[in-house]
């Protein structure tokens, strides 16, 4: 796998929309409120002679991209199945996304989609769909009462107030265990200084031939005892920004109680209207980048950013870099994140497929296995396609995508 030259956007395939539709398929624009008066914008793609009474509708979303052309659309209505994809409000923006309201968003379009009278409404969760989309289904099969009431920072979820219709069955491609515990994996530990980019504690720098790494590409050999204190070290340090985090809304919220009671000063005035940024220096160090021993698969060195994680680590690219401290509770923190396949997937009971791409740089195979023992599904089909994380084939006589594309489409049959 060339890992430098997959395309960025786990679920876009730019060469094709629009002529690889099927002919007379149909696209429309869908967008319905929220309850917290939001606008939910989604796309349904229909295939062309098939009443949506005899036809599964399949559902995408991920929580930061917009999957609207998604590689996978294309074949499924060749195969005769409908496609809907709900874009999130904060597609694109790590910013401010927290998962509790991109629920909304996935309850609002869905309660349109179920007056269009599909057959059946599936699920996928496709990388960070996956733990998304387990934790609607969570929410979704709750008693309303029962629904998480606020979100991580202590804002209102509003999903007591929320239409979510029910799922019927969930499928899971590339599924990631969920943002937070995604960025626990790769987030680097020795960063000593959260203003400081360039601070190392050199005892658990992932780059440094002392502890194991070696020149790109050869693989690093890391010791078992480095990743213990290295995986102890991440979560660590996942913990320092949440209490971080903590502190900023404990003082927007003290100041804007000041206000409402007494007017306040004009810089209680100006606190208690202004969201600290929280930047995360240094979130590509997953050893398993480096170290093709640990967690071994068909994966080329590097990550899925790119073949240089050393680079890219200190660059401006990488998971949760720049963030609300409600955005980094409610998605990037491993520790007080809803949105994880390990907190949501027990009550995730329904018929559900899962799909791993052997030479995945984002997913483990340890990852994928922990995915599969945390679904509460008592009926649970495995597969795997060697591709990379987007679906690009590895190895003579592989089609990746297809290949992914057959086995979702027998097993949306089966489920008849």
């Amino acid at each position: 796998m060339a890992a430098s030259g997959a395309p960025k956007n786990p679920g876009l395939n730019v060469d094709w929309y629009p002529h690889s539709l099927p002919d007379r398929a149909g696209v429309h624009l869908q967008t319905s409120a929220t309850v917290d008066n939001s606008a939910a914008k989604g796309t349904l793609y229909t295939p062309a002679g098939r009443e949506p009474e005899n036809t599964t509708v399949v559902v995408l979303m991920h929580p930061r991209v917009d999957f609207s052309r998604h590689y996978l659309i294309p074949a499924l209505l060749r195969a005769g199945h409908a496609v809907y994809v709900q874009q999130p409000r904060d597609a694109g923006n790590d910013l401010r996304l927290v998962h509790e309201q991109t629920l909304l968003d996935l309850g609002a379009g869905l309660t349109w989609l179920h007056t269009v009278g599909f057959r059946r409404t599936v699920g996928l969760g496709n990388s960070g769909g996956a733990g998304l989309l387990t934790y609607y289904v969570q929410q979704s099969l709750r008693a309303p009462q029962d629904r998480t009431a606020r979100t991580p920072a202590g804002r209102p979820a509003h999903l007591e107030a929320a239409t979510l219709p029910a799922l019927d069955a969930m499928a899971y491609l590339a599924p990631h265990p969920g943002q937070g515990r995604l960025l626990a994996n790769c987030i680097d530990p020795s960063v000593t200084d959260e203003d400081d980019a360039f601070s190392v504690d050199t005892s658990l720098d992932p780059f440094a031939e002392d502890n194991g790494c070696r020149p790109a590409p050869q693989s690093a050999s890391y010791s078992p005892e480095f990743v213990a204190r290295y995986r102890a070290a991440q979560l660590d340090r996942v913990a320092r920004i949440d209490e971080r985090a903590r502190t900023y809304v404990a003082e927007a919220l003290a100041a804007r109680r000041t206000v409402r009671s007494t007017g306040g000063t004009a810089a209680d005035r100006r606190r208690s209207g202004t969201a600290r940024l929280i930047t995360v220096w240094r979130t590509d160090a997953d050893l398993r980048a480096m170290d093709q021993d640990l967690d071994q698969s068909d994966r080329g060195y590097g990550s899925v950013y790119g073949a240089k994680p050393e680079t890219t680590n200190y660059g401006i690219v990488g998971f949760g870099r720049l963030t609300t401290p409600d955005a980094w509770l409610s998605t990037w923190s491993a520790l007080s994140s809803n949105a994880s396949i390990e907190k949501a997937g027990p009550e995730m009971v329904l018929p559900s497929l899962l799909i791993a791409y052997t030479a995945d740089n984002c997913v483990f195979p340890s990852d994928f296995e922990s995915i599969v023992a945390n679904i509460g599904s008592g009926d649970k089909r495995v597969g795997s396609v060697a591709a990379d994380h987007y679906g690009n084939p590895v190895g003579e006589g592989r089609q990746g995508r297809e290949d992914a594309a057959g086995i979702l489409d027998a097993w949306l049959r089966d489920l008849d």
